[in-house]
């Protein structure tokens, strides 16, 4: 399955631009949300290929969302990337527990995260 559409969730307008816009150069359909309600109501609208998952954000972060979106039946097969400020290798490791399939910090590396998502596709 190659991917298509992907579900941006972040809460900085910055870093919804710079990955809607990198995402879509290289084909793909962009779809954002800036909390995890709004993650719930755009997952709800269309399933996505891939999420894209900063983790510090207002009410609920990306580790639990994740862990939420991955214990969803309906949504458990959409793969993850945590694309966080947060480098601490414990981050890393605690993200791939709630069910992340990759993790990449900020700022991001445009090489290494479209390699990420290709061995993903």
């Amino acid at each position: 399955m190659s991917i298509k559409k992907v579900l941006v969730v972040d809460d900085s307008k910055t870093e919804l631009m710079f990955l809607t816009d990198l995402l879509q150069k290289n084909g793909m359909s962009v779809k954002t949300a800036e909390n995890a309600e709004d993650a719930f109501k755009r997952l709800a609208e269309e399933k996505p290929d891939l999420i894209l998952m900063d983790v510090v954000m207002p009410g609920q972060n990306g580790f639990q969302l994740t862990r939420a979106i991955a214990r969803d039946p309906l949504y458990s097969d959409v793969p993850i990337i945590m694309c966080t400020s947060k480098n601490q290798e414990t981050d890393r490791v605690w993200g791939m527990r709630q069910g992340a399939r990759d993790y990449i910090t900020k700022p991001v590396d445009v090489s290494e995260l479209m390699a990420k998502i290709k061995a993903l596709g």
